[in-house]
């Protein structure tokens, strides 16, 4: 390397780059910290670790302020970290800043693994100057960052941290004794986090697979993996599923199924592993047996996973809800109705595989197995952010290591050797210039602009909530997705919140979706106290006859029945009313 590359220490780095991007979100949102709570999972998640440090019970994750009941599916591991992290902020600041610097802070811890993770993807692949690449992608990651940015507690940052690990771990376990079992103990962890991150987990478990059958020097790495699997899946399984709940078989999250997969799964790898049959025909005639057998006992616990993660949700609810959820699109789908933000999610994935490709080219890197993986990673992130955009974070972390490794062949073509024009390049190659530059390429073509959602996020404004919090307690129909910053902000009790697990939703749509008086009728016999409305988003699947007479078009045009009264300011974007009596 020229003496005018020389770095220091690789950790220094590491620190360096993650310290620049937290003063870089700090500076962004900070402000908004102490005006909203970003999203309706982050409200959800506030409210469940509050409901735990109150006393409610670590394996009953039941939200008795939502009609009906709702039993959470989310790790109550994630709720043991947040209630830390405020209890040692609490050592120095006041309840609500010590609960603001939780949120902030929460978050940006697990920017630090995930751009370790990167680096050392990149590192495997092409050395220590492709994970200074990374590092660069990394502060510079755009929409990359948006799950890191403070007030961000809901559990994606946690699953993107734990993906990358797994990846590293995965590449660099031919190379170190320890990173076999490293990746089959975080894919444990993964699974009682969630399920977001099940198409890494999928990826590198095949990838060990793989490597048994085409390399049976490389059995003691199976062996490793397998049984780690197996013992961390098993661990955390009992870490967050009470025993109540021990033999149900659940799609959404952790359940007697998952560890039957991963159990038979990573035990019968690691048995194979310690004795491996001699011919590769044969080892593969081994693995495709222990697949099939943890598959069947998987689907056998509870068959209708095979329909995927929502199969147990009411049926109804994809229609009225889940189909409309903006997260939940598919990336064509939001291609057609925000163009400009469906290209600044996409493109950087698009360059990531487009580097991919041509490093393909490349012999030596086509039988680099660390590079094969890499692709596979990120061939995963793209097809979960066609399917959905909620994928996209995933996909450009899973880029980042391609594009560092093709930035660096990009050097010695062009013949850059000192550290200034490298840097000038590195940076044409990061997600916020590669995102803004398409944007503003597809917005000078008017390619189109996406959708105006200003009166949706004002509905997320804590102040909008403080006099809601002074009425009197009561069962309040609303929008579905202000039911968690009612719960979070407010005493009261909601109808519906926009969780699959709950049948409140079908509910309030009925509600909001019906004439004034079917809708009265409804309302009194539920015992409904509060009805609020906030923001456009109306009641799907209606003709335009049923919406123009619906109870939500009438208090969006004003058109107050007698039988509500208003309770709070006018000028607020939210309207409340009380039901009288």
């Amino acid at each position: 390397m020229p003496a005018t590359l020389r770095q220091p220490h690789f950790a220094l780095l590491l620190g360096l780059a993650w310290l620049l991007a937290v003063v870089q979100l700090v500076a962004q949102h900070w402000a908004v910290t102490a005006q909203t709570l970003l999203d309706t999972d982050d409200a959800m998640r506030l409210v469940q670790m509050r409901d735990w440090l109150a006393g409610q019970g670590w394996y009953d994750l039941t939200q008795r302020r939502l009609a009906g009941g709702y039993e959470s599916h989310w790790s109550r591991l994630i709720d043991a970290g947040l209630a830390g992290t405020l209890w040692v902020f609490s050592l120095v600041a006041e309840p609500a800043m010590a609960e603001r610097l939780m949120r902030t802070v929460w978050p940006m811890l697990w920017l630090l693994p995930t751009m370790g993770g990167a680096a050392a993807i990149a590192w495997r692949i092409a050395g220590r100057d492709a994970a200074l690449i990374a590092l660069l992608l990394g502060v510079l990651g755009f929409h990359a960052l948006y799950q890191f940015r403070p007030g961000r507690i809901d559990h994606h940052n946690v699953q993107i941290a734990l993906s990358m690990l797994l990846v590293a771990a995965t590449v660099w376990s031919d190379r170190a004794r320890w990173a076999a079992a490293a990746a089959g103990a975080i894919t444990g962890v993964a699974l009682a986090i969630g399920l977001e991150c099940l198409p890494y987990l999928i990826v590198c478990g095949v990838a060990f697979a793989l490597r048994h059958v085409l390399d049976a020097s490389a059995s003691r790495a199976s062996r490793d993996y397998g049984l780690a699997l197996a013992v961390s899946s098993l661990v955390g399984f009992f870490a967050v599923v009470g025993p109540a709940h021990w033999s149900r078989g659940f799609c959404d999250a952790i359940g007697i199924n998952w560890v039957a997969l991963a159990g038979i799964g990573g035990l019968g790898l690691a048995l194979a592993a310690q004795w491996p049959p001699p011919t590769w025909r044969a080892r593969l005639a081994a693995v495709t047996a222990i697949a099939a057998a943890a598959v069947l006992a998987f689907l056998w616990f509870e068959p209708s996973c095979l329909r995927g993660p929502y199969a147990q949700m009411m049926p109804e609810l994809h229609a009225i809800w889940l189909d409309h959820v903006p997260e939940m699109q598919p990336l064509l789908r939001e291609l057609a109705k925000s163009p400009l933000a469906a290209v600044a999610i996409a493109t950087f994935p698009a360059v990531a595989v487009l580097a991919a490709i041509l490093l393909l080219r490349d012999p030596l890197v086509r039988r680099d197995p660390a590079f094969l993986l890499a692709c596979a990673a990120l061939l995963a992130g793209v097809l979960t952010t066609l399917a959905a955009i909620k994928g996209y974070s995933y996909a450009t972390w899973a880029g980042m290591p391609l594009v560092a490794v093709f930035g660096l062949r990009l050097f010695a073509l062009l013949r850059l050797t000192s550290l200034l024009p490298r840097v000038a390049v590195g940076l044409l190659l990061t997600p916020a210039l590669l995102s803004i530059g398409a944007v503003t390429i597809a917005d000078a073509a008017s390619f189109g602009h996406g959708n105006d959602n200003a009166s949706e996020r004002s509905c997320r404004d804590t102040a909008n909530y403080a006099g809601l919090a002074a009425l009197p307690p009561g069962l309040v129909a609303g929008n579905i997705q202000v039911g968690p910053f009612l719960l979070a902000l407010t005493p009261h009790t909601v109808l519906a919140a926009p969780y699959h697990r709950t049948s409140g939703i079908a509910t309030a749509h009925a509600i909001f979706a019906a004439p004034p008086d079917v809708a009265h009728r409804t309302l009194r016999e539920r015992k409904v106290a509060y009805v609020m409305v906030c923001g456009s988003r109306g009641p799907y699947g209606l003709t335009e006859r049923e919406r123009a007479a619906s109870l939500w078009t009438e208090l969006n045009r004003g058109e107050v029945p007698a039988w509500l009264e208003r309770v709070n300011p006018r000028e607020l974007s939210i309207a409340a009313y009380r039901v009288r009596p």
